[in-house]
């Protein structure tokens, strides 16, 4: 849910971006067949990239990493 006068974050946008060689995969690859999560496994378990990257990628793009002070 975006703040009024934000946006959020699009999956995947950095690794898009970046032209990370695994999403360039991904993109080749038709969505939920066994090859297409194979390949995303390496996403989640083997990520080429950083944290530290992934967020100056964040600032230099505007992007603002918020939390709520109180539940919602």
């Amino acid at each position: 849910m975006a703040i009024p006068g934000f946006m959020d974050y699009e999956r995947r946008a950095y690794c898009k971006d970046v032209r990370c060689p695994v999403q360039v995969l991904l993109d080749k690859t038709a969505p939920e067949t066994p090859d297409y999560e194979e390949i995303r496994a390496i996403c989640s378990s083997r990520c080429l990239h950083t944290t530290y990257d992934f967020h100056h990628w964040l600032i230099k793009h505007g992007y603002h990493v918020v939390k709520a002070t109180q539940e919602a």
